[in-house]
């Protein structure tokens, strides 16, 4: 049964939200407080997150959990519906993010859909792939340059494998999008450029001029071969 935390400070909204999520099989943990919620995190399979909380802020608490648990799924819950608003989520580390108010259907959908794609990357098997002096090994989920681990979020890992299974191709934020959030992400190709910067403010030795991943005008992104 996977292990659920909701961070959610309206009990009528946690109870419903309960309710429908133990009924499709998950184990729900309750937190209201987003000063308690940043100290866990460990043992749960996915984190739904309110972004407005009491002790502490919904964005404050996505980027805590980042940081510790960069494969941990988390789903940030808001009224907020502006571009601004969904942007900022996705660059302080939430893998989607849910307009309020919301299908509970399609809700769970999304759940099961985060839930699917991590059991599926993570339990595939294939070599390691090797970049000069990068080495990405897949089942472990990690990135080692010259053998010392660099941490990255779930979906940078998950941006980078792509890259580096393509060296070499151009590939539009759009696609990107799909190719590696999936087509049923509704999120911006904004999202697509932030992660690109996080990844070569921690590959590329000046992320200023990178020398590793290339922006292609008028196309995207490419991994230099």
């Amino acid at each position: 049964m996977p292990k659920l935390l909701l961070v959610e400070d309206d009990e009528a909204i946690a109870d419903t939200l309960t309710e429908h999520l133990r009924r499709a099989g998950f184990e729900v943990h309750w937190e209201r407080d987003g000063a308690v919620a940043m100290s866990l995190g460990q043992g749960f399979d996915v984190v739904l997150l309110d972004g407005v909380l009491p002790g502490a802020d919904g964005w404050d608490v996505c980027r805590a959990l980042r940081e510790r648990h960069p494969r941990l799924p988390i789903l940030m819950l808001s009224a907020r519906d502006g571009e601004a608003q969904r942007v900022l989520g996705l660059e302080l580390g939430a893998d989607d993010y849910v307009v309020k108010p919301f299908s509970m259907l399609e809700l769970v959908a999304r759940v099961r859909a985060h839930l699917r794609r991590t059991q599926r990357l993570d339990s595939a098997d294939e070599a390691p792939l090797r970049h000069g002096s990068l080495e990405l090994r897949f089942p472990e989920r990690t990135v080692l340059r010259d053998g010392v681990p660099i941490e990255l979020t779930l979906r940078e890992f998950d941006l980078l494998h792509f890259l580096m299974r393509h060296p070499g191709q151009a590939f539009g934020r759009e696609e990107l999008l799909r190719r590696v959030w999936g087509s049923g992400f509704d999120g911006f190709e904004h999202t697509v450029n932030s992660h690109i910067n996080r990844l070569r403010s921690k590959l590329e030795p000046n992320p200023r001029a990178p020398r590793l991943l290339l922006t292609v005008w008028g196309v995207g992104y490419r991994l230099v071969p």
